[in-house]
C-alpha cells in the first residue's frame, strides 16, 4: 500500500519514506522519467511478524522495551492488543493485534434466514446496533428490488432510530475518552444522557440494545402510544445535557493539553488507510454518505456535515459533539413527520406478504407478542394464511441469486454490507465492512513518536469497538 505524500512527515515520524527513484520494486512508484514525480517521495507501509521485531531489538542489544498493551486494559476499548516498542517515554513502533473477540458472525449468518440474520448482525458493533440492521436490510431489499417499496413512515423510523444511536454512540466515545483521561465527570455526565436516549428507544424496539427491529421490508413493529411525546420531552434534555458536556470539555485546558496535536492524522493518510468517518472529516474532507449517497431519504432532511481541519484528538473531540447536535435536529424533523402521518395508510412494513415477516407485529396483554388476537385472526380466516405464516417464520422468504453493497454512514465512518444470495432462504456470504476495522490501521501513524500516554488518547479519537472489528 503506498501513496503520494508533499510531505511524508505528515503520517508520522518514524514511516519508512524513500525517493520514488530508489523503489524501483514499487508498482505505484513509477519513475521520473515517465510521468514527471521526480523528488515526489513515496511512503510504503507493510505488514510483518511482530516477533521479527522484538528478535531484531534484541541482537542490537539496543535499551529498547517491547509491551503489551491490552488486550485486558481499560483503555484498549474492549479486547483490543496494542503492542508498543518503546524508547523511555516515547512509542518507536506501534502494532493493533486483533482476533480476541472474534463471534464468528458473518458465517454463522450463512446458516440462518435472511431475517434471522439481524438478530446476528445487530451484535457486530454493540453500540450502534441500529445502523447494521439498516446496512443489512437495505441489502437484502436491493436483492428483492424492493427498495422503492418500501413505506415512507418505515424510513422515516429507521432515520430517527439510527440518529438516536448516533448520539448513542458519541457520548460512549466522549465519555470514555474523558474517563481515561482522569475526567469521570465527563463519563458520569454522558452516561446520563445516553440513558435518557436508550429509554426511548427501548419503549419503542423493547430492547436497549442488539434490537432486530429493523427488519427485510421496513421495522418490526410502530411507534408505541406516547413515543412521540416521550421524543419530545427527551430532546431538549439532552440538548442541555450536551450543553454541560461542551461546557467541561471545549476549553478545558487540561484536555486541550492532552488533545490538541495529538494523534494527528493528514488527509493523505486517511485516504491511503481508507478511513472514514470522524477522523476524516477532522482533515477537513466533508465527506458523509447521508448527503453524498443518500439512503432512507436523508436528502430530503435538513442537517449539516460537520468538519474541522486541524487534523488532531481533539478536532475528532468537537465533530462528534456537533454531529450530536445535528442529529437531534434530525430526530426532531422525524417526529414532526412521525406526528403528521399517525393513522395515514402505508404502514411500516412493505405491502409484499411473502415478504413482510413477522406480519402485524403486536403485543399482548402479557407484554409478549405475537399479539393473541392475530394469532385468532389468522388461525380463523384461512388454513392458507395460517400455512404461509408458518412457513414464512421458519423457512423464510427466497432472495433472487445475485449480489448488492449498501453502506450506511455510522458514527464511525462508513458502515457497508456485501451480500450474496444463490437464490435460497439464507445469504450465500454475508460481509461488513466496518469502519472501527479500518480506522484501527492509523494507530501506528498517529502513535509513533508520541509519548505512551499518547497512544490512550490517539486510539479514543478513533473509537473503536472490537466486536465490529473481529465479527
Amino acid at each position: 500500500m503506498s501513496t503520494h505524500t508533499e510531505d511524508p512527515t505528515d503520517l508520522g515520524d518514524n514511516c519508512d519514506v524513500v525517493a520514488a527513484e530508489q523503489a524501483p520494486n514499487d508498482p505505484y512508484a513509477g519513475s521520473s522519467a515517465d510521468d514527471g514525480l521526480e523528488g515526489v517521495h513515496v511512503l510504503n507501509a507493510s505488514g510483518g511478524d511482530w516477533d521479527d521485531l522484538v528478535d531484531e531489538a534484541t541482537s542490537l542489544q539496543q535499551e529498547r522495551i517491547v509491551v503489551n498493551m491490552g488486550p485486558q486494559h481499560p483503555s484498549t476499548h474492549g479486547v483490543l492488543r496494542l503492542i508498543l516498542e518503546l524508547d523511555g517515554e516515547t512509542v518507536t513502533e506501534a502494532r493493533a493485534g486483533i482476533g480476541y473477540l472474534h463471534t464468528g458472525i458473518e458465517k454463522n449468518m450463512e446458516f440462518r434466514t435472511w431475517v434471522q440474520g439481524v438478530t446476528f448482525c445487530t451484535r457486530m458493533d454493540y453500540l450502534t446496533p441500529m445502523f447494521q440492521e439498516t446496512a443489512y436490510c437495505l441489502a437484502i431489499e436491493k436483492l428483492l428490488g424492493i427498495t422503492d417499496q418500501i413505506p415512507e413512515r418505515a424510513s422515516v423510523i429507521r432515520v430517527l432510530m439510527m440518529e438516536m444511536t448516533r448520539i448513542s454512540s458519541h457520548l460512549i466515545a466522549l465519555g470514555t475518552g474523558g474517563m481515561e483521561m482522569g475526567a469521570t465527570t465527563v463519563m458520569t455526565v454522558g452516561f446520563r444522557e445516553r440513558e435518557r436516549l436508550l429509554r426511548v428507544i427501548e419503549m419503542i424496539t423493547g430492547l436497549r440494545m442488539n434490537n432486530a427491529y429493523i427488519r427485510p421490508g421496513g421495522v418490526a413493529q410502530d411507534l408505541p402510544p406516547g413515543a412521540i411525546d416521550a421524543l419530545r420531552e427527551m430532546v431538549p434534555e439532552v440538548r442541555r445535557g450536551l450543553a454541560e458536556l461542551e461546557a467541561l470539555l471545549n476549553e478545558n485546558p487540561i484536555v486541550k493539553g492532552r488533545m490538541v496535536d495529538v494523534g494527528i492524522l493528514d488527509l493523505a493518510g486517511c485516504m491511503a488507510l481508507g478511513i472514514t468517518g470522524p477522523v476524516l472529516r477532522s482533515t477537513g474532507l466533508p465527506h458523509d454518505l447521508r448527503k453524498f449517497d443518500p439512503y432512507c431519504g436523508y436528502e430530503t432532511y435538513d442537517f449539516e456535515v460537520k468538519t474541522r481541519t486541524s487534523m488532531d484528538a481533539y478536532g475528532r473531540l468537537r465533530i462528534r459533539i456537533d454531529e450530536m447536535y445535528e442529529s437531534l435536529r434530525l430526530v426532531e424533523q422525524c417526529s414532526d413527520r412521525l406526528q403528521a402521518s399517525e393513522g395515514e395508510q402505508g404502514g411500516i412494513m412493505v405491502e409484499d406478504k411473502k415478504i413482510a415477516w413477522p406480519a402485524q407485529l403486536a403485543l399482548g396483554g402479557d407484554g409478549l407478542g405475537n399479539s393473541l388476537d392475530h394469532i385468532r385472526e389468522i388461525m380463523g380466516t384461512s388454513m392458507e394464511s395460517l400455512i404461509h405464516h408458518f412457513k414464512l417464520v421458519t423457512e423464510g422468504f427466497r432472495v433472487p441469486a445475485g449480489q448488492a453493497y449498501v453502506a450506511v454512514e455510522s458514527p464511525k465512518g462508513e458502515l457497508g454490507c456485501h451480500l450474496v444470495s444463490d437464490g435460497g432462504t439464507r445469504p450465500y456470504r454475508a460481509h461488513f465492512r466496518d469502519p472501527s476495522f479500518n480506522n484501527l490501521q492509523a494507530v501506528a501513524a498517529m502513535c509513533e513518536g508520541a509519548q505512551i500516554a499518547d497512544v490512550i488518547v490517539a486510539v479514543a479519537s478513533i473509537d473503536p469497538v472490537m466486536g465490529g472489528v473481529d465479527r
